[in-house]
C-alpha cells in the first residue's frame, strides 16, 4: 500500500464507528455465506469458526480495523501476536499488518488536532515538522520534527475521537464475539472488558504516558542496554506527546543479525520484563514489536512506548513467583497446581484432561530445563508444535475454559509476546539461570 492510499479520516462519532464495525460484520457474513456454500457443494460440513477465520474474511477485518484505529484496532493487534503455529500462516500474515500499519490522518485532520493542542500558530514551535508520519498505530501516529531550539523530536499525535470511542468500540466488538460463537456463553468476560476499557483510557492519556516514561528513565539510569527518550515538557498535552527522537532499526530486523546480537537484545528485554514483574512493580504490558528499536552499533534497545504500563499487584507477582519456582523444580504437578490457582486452568480441565495436560507440561519443562549448555533454543519450534497438537481437545472443550484475573491477563500478554519474539528471532537464552535470580 502506498502512503497516498493510507490517508483515511478517523471515524469519530459513535454511529460512524458502529457503521464501520457493521461493514466488517457484513463483509465477513457475506464471505461466510460464500465460503459455506462452497464447502457444502464440496460435501463438507463447515463449522462457524472455520468460516469466520478465512484469509478473505481476515483481510476485510484487518483493513477496516486499520481504518477505524482506536480500541477496535487494538483488539485486532492482540490477535496478531499469536504465533504461526496457532494461526494458519495466511491468517498470521494478514493480521500481522495491524501491528504497525494503521491508516494515516489526512493533513487537514492532523492540522486540526495540532491546532487544538497548541493553538493555530503551532508551527512557531518548530523549525521543521514532517507532515507524513513515520509510524501509525492504534491510538495515534508519530511525526518527526525539529524544535526551534534545534532539538530533534518525535511527536505522537492522538487520533481525534479515539478516547471517546473506547467504551463503545469494546462493547461492539464484545457483542460481535458473543454473536459469533467464538467464545462460550458461560464464560464471564465482563471484568476483563471493564479492565480493557480502563487500560485503553490510560493509554489515551499522554500526560500519564509521559509520567511513566520519566519513571522508567529513572529506573533504567545507568543500564547501558536501554535507551529511554525524554518528553518535551513545555509542549506536552493530553493528546500530543513530543519526545526525543532516537535513531534505531525495527526490532524485527534482528532476525538476520548475528546470533550474539539477537541473544543480547532478547536477554536484555527478558531481564527487563523480570525486573518489571518482580522488582519495579510496574510493567509495560504491550508486547507489540513496533514499541522497540535496536541500535546495532551500541547494541542497545530503545523503549518507545509507555502507554500500557500498569502496576503489578503483590498477589499477581507472588503467583508468578510460585509458578517460576515450580518450573525450575521441574515439577509437572506443581506447575499445573500453580496454573489452576492462577485460573489459567480449571479443576474441571484437570479432571477431564489431566493426562494430556501433564504431557504438555512435561514437553515445556523439558524444553526449558534440559537444553544443551543450559540454553533454551527458541528457534526450535518442535515443542510448540507438539503442545499445539495436544491442546486441540482442550480448546474444543470450551465449556471448561477458565479465565485468570484481568491483571494477570495483561501481564501474561507481555510474557507471551516476548516468547513469540524469541521464536521469531531464533534466540538462545540461559533461561533457567535468569529465572533463578528471581525465584
Amino acid at each position: 500500500m502506498s502512503d497516498r492510499d493510507r490517508y483515511r479520516p478517523v471515524p469519530q462519532g459513535r454511529l460512524s464507528r458502529l457503521a464501520a464495525l457493521g461493514q466488517i460484520a457484513g463483509g465477513v457474513a457475506s464471505g461466510m455465506v460464500a465460503e459455506g456454500l462452497s464447502r457444502l457443494a464440496a460435501g463438507e460440513r463447515p463449522h462457524l469458526r472455520d468460516l469466520l477465520l478465512t484469509p478473505s474474511n481476515a483481510l476485510k477485518a484487518a483493513d477496516q480495523l486499520s481504518r477505524m484505529r482506536g480500541a477496535a484496532m487494538k483488539l485486532g493487534q492482540m490477535v496478531s501476536l499469536e504465533p504461526g503455529e496457532f494461526l494458519p500462516p495466511e491468517l498470521q500474515s494478514v493480521f500481522s499488518q495491524l501491528r504497525a500499519s494503521a491508516h494515516f490522518m489526512p493533513p487537514g485532520q492532523l492540522t486540526s488536532a495540532l491546532s487544538s493542542a497548541w493553538g493555530p500558530d503551532w508551527r512557531r514551535h518548530f523549525s521543521q515538522f514532517e507532515m507524513t508520519p513515520i509510524a501509525a498505530a492504534s491510538i495515534g501516529q508519530v511525526h518527526r520534527a525539529v524544535l526551534a531550539s534545534g532539538r530533534k523530536v518525535a511527536v505522537k499525535v492522538q487520533y481525534p475521537g479515539v478516547a471517546r470511542s473506547i467504551d463503545s468500540d469494546i462493547d461492539n466488538v464484545a457483542t460481535f464475539l458473543r454473536l459469533s460463537g467464538l467464545l462460550p456463553a458461560s464464560l464471564n468476560i465482563a471484568p476483563h472488558l471493564a479492565e480493557a476499557k480502563r487500560q485503553l483510557r490510560e493509554e489515551a492519556d499522554y500526560l500519564r504516558e509521559a509520567e511513566e516514561m520519566r519513571r522508567f528513565g529513572g529506573l533504567l539510569t545507568g543500564d547501558p542496554r536501554f535507551v529511554v527518550p525524554s518528553p518535551v515538557e513545555e509542549l506536552l498535552r493530553p493528546t500530543v506527546l513530543p519526545m526525543d527522537f532516537v535513531d534505531g532499526v525495527p526490532l524485527e530486523t534482528l532476525a538476520s543479525a548475528p546470533q550474539a546480537d539477537r541473544d543480547a537484545a532478547m536477554t536484555a528485554m527478558s531481564d527487563l520484563a523480570l525486573r518489571e514483574l518482580f522488582t519495579f512493580g510496574h510493567m509495560q504490558t504491550d508486547p507489540n514489536f513496533a514499541n522497540y528499536l535496536w541500535q546495532p552499533g551500541e547494541r542497545r534497545v530503545v523503549l518507545l512506548d509507555f502507554g500500557a504500563v500498569r502496576p503489578v499487584s503483590a498477589e499477581s507477582a507472588e503467583a508468578y513467583r510460585v509458578l517460576l519456582r515450580a518450573t525450575l523444580a521441574g515439577s509437572v504437578k506443581s506447575v499445573c497446581d500453580a496454573l489452576v490457582d492462577m485460573q489459567y486452568l480449571s479443576t474441571a480441565q484437570i479432571d477431564r484432561h489431566g493426562r494430556t495436560l501433564d504431557n504438555m507440561t512435561s514437553i515445556v519443562l523439558d524444553h526449558l530445563l534440559k537444553g544443551p549448555g543450559g540454553l533454551v533454543d527458541f528457534g526450535d519450534r518442535g515443542p510448540l508444535v507438539a503442545v499445539r497438537e495436544r491442546s486441540v481437545p482442550l480448546f474444543a472443550d470450551r465449556a471448561l475454559w477458565a479465565l485468570p484475573s484481568p491483571d494477570k491477563m495483561f501481564l501474561q500478554r507481555k510474557i507471551t509476546g516476548l516468547a513469540f519474539l524469541g521464536m521469531k528471532l531464533r534466540v538462545r537464552l540461559p533461561l533457567s539461570a535468569m529465572l533463578a535470580d528471581y525465584a
